[in-house]
């Protein structure tokens, strides 16, 4: 709890008490019903200059009398204590808003996730697992707080609005998952995206089942049906246990530190034109070679040892993170 909100309860508690005691105070010197008690001290602390209840005495007067002058000075307080938090709060977001602006402008080769309902949340996690650079847009303040909470770089925008793709860094953005709630408003995000960045890739959602075509022609590169998925998923658990679970095991790293990872290999790869037989890569580095997506886009799935490896070919590899990451730095050739 901050300075300011301490100060207001505290201040808060104050009137209170005073209402307390001066409600008290006329019942126990005026003989005053608590109700005309209550009001006396009431329309007195708020200086509203109605007459009194009932004729005070003296003894009465100076009580309210010291009512007046602490209960005025507290209000005041109170009043000025308020117009200050308000404007610090004012200054301090516009400040986080400045803040977040400038980190965005900053991103390159990022991600932007539009919509941080379900999908989006666990898209979030998936991108802050991976250490990329990703930003949240989402027109709902609280959703925008719960990323903030959970350190993510968030913005309180309508990602169906051109401008809003642009100051969320669409053109140097590396991907954008469109999670928005209706498959018509990630339709729009889909479209406003690719015209403004056409080599972007998007990864849509889609609610309905008929939509999924529809974002495809719009520009989505990938589209999800996540009822259709985790329906397909419950029944794969059942008639294919052990296939699922190796599935869990290497796409959310259950158990050991394994993972399967996409790898490209540079064109001064220094394993480029040999074979898988020759490179030895799951003797060498501990990874194992599940398939090569060619750079024409042909995808040769459990390649045999006599495949060879170019410059601009994916390796879908599996292996421990480490492993991968020693992988990486070698296909990257002269660039590491």
């Amino acid at each position: 709890m901050g300075r300011s909100s301490t100060r207001l309860f505290a201040l808060a508690g104050a009137i209170v008490l005073l209402l307390v005691v001066g409600t008290t105070g006329f019942v126990l010197i005026e003989g005053y019903p608590p109700f005309d008690a209550f009001y006396m001290t009431l329309i007195t602390l708020t200086t509203v200059g109605y007459f009194e209840v009932k004729p005070l005495s003296q003894a009465g007067r100076i009580f309210n009398s010291v009512l007046i002058l602490v209960g005025v000075t507290t209000l005041f307080l109170a009043i000025g204590a308020v117009a200050q938090a308000m404007v610090q709060f004012a200054l301090q977001e516009y400040f986080e808003k400045r803040r977040a602006k400038k980190m965005i402008d900053k991103l390159s080769n990022h991600y932007i996730i539009c919509g941080f309902g379900r999908v989006g949340r666990s898209a979030a996690e998936q991108f802050r697992s991976a250490g990329v650079p990703f930003v949240v847009v989402d027109h709902q303040p609280q959703r925008v707080e719960d990323a903030l909470r959970s350190q993510m770089l968030a913005v309180v925008a309508d990602a169906t609005k051109d401008e809003t793709l642009l100051d969320a860094g669409v053109r140097r953005a590396r991907g954008l998952v469109a999670a928005l709630r209706t498959d018509a408003d990630n339709l729009f995000v889909i479209l406003s995206a690719k015209t403004l960045n056409p080599t972007l890739n998007v990864a849509a959602r889609a609610g309905d089942e008929g939509s999924e075509l529809k974002l495809q022609r719009a520009g989505a590169d990938v589209v999800f049906a996540p009822y259709v998925a985790t329906g397909h998923h419950l029944a794969q658990a059942l008639l294919r246990p052990h296939v699922t679970h190796f599935l869990e095991f290497t796409t959310r790293s259950v158990g050991l530190d394994v993972g399967i990872e996409q790898v490209r290999v540079a064109e001064d790869a220094e394993f480029v034109s040999r074979s898988l037989k020759d490179v030895q890569l799951r003797r060498d580095l501990g990874v194992i070679v599940l398939a090569i997506r060619r750079a024409d886009g042909t995808m040769t799935f459990n390649p045999p040892a006599e495949a060879t490896i170019n410059g601009g070919d994916y390796l879908i590899v599996m292996g421990e993170q480490t492993n991968l990451q020693k992988l990486e730095k070698v296909a990257a050739g002269a660039r590491a």
